[in-house]
């Protein structure tokens, strides 16, 4: 009797575990294989996207203890992050494509669209979304997004092994997709150029290369104290305003540049540019040794005349400047509007007597 009790109870858990695994490989295999299926419902659980195009560019995009990486290498922006998950967790349906126009749509989205995997942190065994059991990483979306449809009100996308693809959109949004899932690296680099606190600057040399007699360091020789010296005969600077020193080394808490140039020019072009006389060079040191340079350059635009046609003359641009950052690694543009505050020449820092 105690072993028959004992085998119906053992036949009865057995049994009981098989359920749970066949429904719970079915529901995965439901929302797995389910070709409309592009929406990412939990973003907080995505760990990697993974973007590419049929020619070199891509892009590996990485949840780190430091935030989002880009290709193990960058600082992902943020807001570009926040746009992407926040897109993904919208996605919706609007129709599948028409049989008329299906092979053709295919046809692009083959030999145009972009390729994205996402990855998440998702359970082995997961009970109707309460109990979740074996949490481990895996590949839960891979599509193709294409273009965008003739009202431009949808963009067209293809679930990997589907063979209808489908009209998608996000409601209420008046626009396409496709911008979105970019694989160009530079389109998802973080803008930082700058960003030290005042306790962890131990120096910051301005040259002013058309002003050498303006050029300066400011250097920090303990707690709350710093010496201002001339850069031309290395003369320390006994009396300066020390307020608006401060204000010069806290402005580097966030220091950013407007766009990366290194896709839109030529190295011919870049190079044509940067062996130009420089207009400014920044060189700023960490306590820890990290020294972070910045060198502008001028940037011309074309003159025009009184009805607004270009001419053959050019001149300096008032707005903006060319830069060299990150190790002369990329070449950027960048905003007088930002950078004027880090710019000003040593006599802004002179007491007047």
């Amino acid at each position: 009797m105690k072993k028959n009790r004992t085998l119906i109870i053992t036949t009865i858990i057995l049994a009981v575990v098989a359920v749970v695994l066949i429904w719970n490989n079915r529901y995965l295999s439901t929302i797995d294989g389910e070709a409309a299926d592009f929406r990412v419902y939990d973003t907080a659980s995505v760990t990697k996207i993974y973007i590419a195009n049929l020619d070199t560019d891509e892009v590996l995009l990485e949840r780190q203890d430091k935030g989002w990486m880009l290709n193990n290498r960058y600082q992902a922006s943020q807001e570009k992050i926040n746009q992407m998950l926040g897109t993904m967790m919208r996605l919706q349906i609007r129709n599948p494509v028409s049989i008329s126009s299906h092979n053709n749509v295919v046809s692009r989205l083959s030999s145009n669209g972009v390729k994205v995997e996402v990855y998440q942190i998702v359970p082995r065994i997961n009970l109707f979304e309460v109990i979740k059991l074996f949490p481990h990483e895996k590949c839960t979306k891979v599509y193709y997004v294409g273009d965008a449809t003739k009202d431009n009100m949808g963009t067209y996308m293809l679930k990997e092994g589907a063979d209808k693809a489908y009209v998608v959109y996000i409601p209420r949004m008046r626009g396409f997709l496709n911008t979105r899932y970019t694989p160009l690296v530079d389109d998802w680099r973080d803008h930082t150029i700058f960003k030290e606190q005042l306790a962890d600057i131990h120096s910051l040399k301005v040259e002013l290369n058309d002003e050498p007699t303006e050029s300066f360091i400011v250097e920090n020789t303990g707690r709350h104290l710093y010496t201002l010296t001339r850069l031309a005969n290395n003369f320390p600077i006994k009396s300066y305003d020390t307020l608006s020193v401060l204000n010069l080394l806290t402005s580097f808490s966030d220091i950013r540049f407007e766009e990366s140039m290194n896709r839109r020019f030529s190295q011919e072009t870049k190079d044509s540019i940067t062996s130009e006389p420089f207009l400014h060079r920044i060189t700023l040191t960490t306590n820890d040794g990290r020294e972070n340079v910045v060198t502008t350059f001028k940037k011309m635009v074309q003159i025009k005349d009184s009805e607004g046609r270009p001419t053959i003359e050019f001149e300096p641009d008032l707005d903006r400047l060319y830069a060299l950052v990150n190790n002369n690694e990329d070449f950027v543009l960048i905003q007088y509007y930002v950078f004027d505050k880090l710019l000003r020449p040593l006599s802004y820092y002179e007491k007047r007597n």
